[in-house]
């Protein structure tokens, strides 16, 4: 029997305490999903392809987010009017099968609950 680890030391040391901490965000794993089908995308489109309504500012923070757990590559062009262009990183690209799956079991339970 492996030792109980502490709180504190679970993360980079237990892959499900640190996979769910790296998508921690409401829309992490859609905006993945939404990189994984477009390659790279702009902001303005990027955000067109959410399913709800979302605000500048929380697709914004989300993206830096997702950028600082190494899943998302931000390019900026120096130009007038600004470009920014998102992208998986090559962490961020290895994820794509891990969607897969969680496409597969969504798409299970939903018609579970057509069933229910």
């Amino acid at each position: 029997m492996e030792p109980v680890m502490e709180k504190k030391d679970l993360f980079g040391k237990c892959p499900y305490v640190t996979s769910q901490k790296v998508f921690t965000g409401k829309w992490s794993m859609y905006i993945i999903y939404l990189l994984e089908q477009a390659g790279t995308i702009r902001f303005n489109e990027l955000q067109r392809r959410m399913p709800e309504e979302m605000t500048h500012t929380t697709l914004s923070r989300q993206l830096k987010t997702l950028e600082n757990e190494g899943l998302i590559i931000r390019r900026e062009y120096a130009q007038i009017p600004p470009k920014v262009e998102y992208s998986l990183s090559e962490i961020g690209a290895r994820f794509s099968p891990v969607l897969k799956a969680i496409e597969a079991w969504g798409d299970e339970y939903i018609a579970y609950l057509e069933k229910i």
